[in-house]
C-alpha cells in the first residue's frame, strides 16, 4: 500500500516523535509499506513523520540495501561538507546543506537488537536527514536565518 506523505507546513513534521516499545508484525507492515512509498516517491530515505506518524524510526534504501533505524541515536561525528538534499515533504525543493562527513549511530532492527552502523557520503546524509525528521527539525532548519526567512516566503508565495 502506497502511503501519502505528509507535506510542509504540516504540523506533525515539526513534533518530536515518540520511542518505539513494541516490536510486532504492525511495525513490520509499516516498514514495508513506507519501503514501497519510497521506491515510488525516487526517495532515498522516509521518516514515521512524514507519513503521519509520530514514532521514531525511519528506512533508507541505498545502493540495493534496505537498513530500519528505530529509536536512533548519532554516537559520533565527524568532518563537515555541504551538499544538496531534497526532500520527499517539500517535493522540487533542493538546498545545499551543511552537515557531518562521516557519523556512528546507535539503533534497533526489528527485533528490538540493539545495532550501530557507521556511514559517510551520501547514506551519512541520508540518516542524518531522516534522524532530524524524528526530532521535528526539517532541512529548511539548517539554513542561515536569513535564507530560512527569504525561502518561508517563497512557500507560502506558492501554496497561495
Amino acid at each position: 500500500m502506497i502511503l501519502e506523505i505528509k507535506k510542509y507546513p504540516d504540523s506533525i513534521l515539526r513534533r518530536k516523535s515518540e520511542k518505539v516499545r513494541v516490536f510486532d508484525e504492525k511495525l513490520r507492515r509499516l516498514c514495508a509499506e513506507m519501503f514501497e512509498t519510497l521506491k515510488i516517491n525516487k526517495g532515498l530515505g522516509l521518516a514515521a513523520p512524514q507519513i503521519g506518524k509520530s514514532l521514531s524510526f525511519f528506512i533508507v534504501e541505498f545502493n540495493d540495501k534496505r537498513l530500519i533505524f528505530i529509536n536512533p541515536e548519532i554516537i559520533k561525528k565527524e568532518g563537515e561538507e555541504i551538499f544538496e538534499e531534497g526532500c520527499l515533504s517539500f517535493p522540487g525543493l533542493f538546498l545545499k546543506i551543511k552537515r557531518p562527513k562521516r557519523i556512528e549511530v546507535k539503533y534497533q532492527d526489528l527485533d528490538g537488537q540493539e545495532r550501530k552502523i557507521k556511514a559517510d557520503g551520501i547514506l551519512a546524509r541520508v540518516i542524518q536527514h531522516e534522524l532530524d525528521h524524528l526530532d521535528g527539525i526539517l532541512f529548511i532548519d539548517r539554513l542561515s536565518w536569513l535564507k530560512k526567512i527569504s525561502l518561508i516566503k517563497k512557500l507560502k508565495k506558492m501554496r497561495a
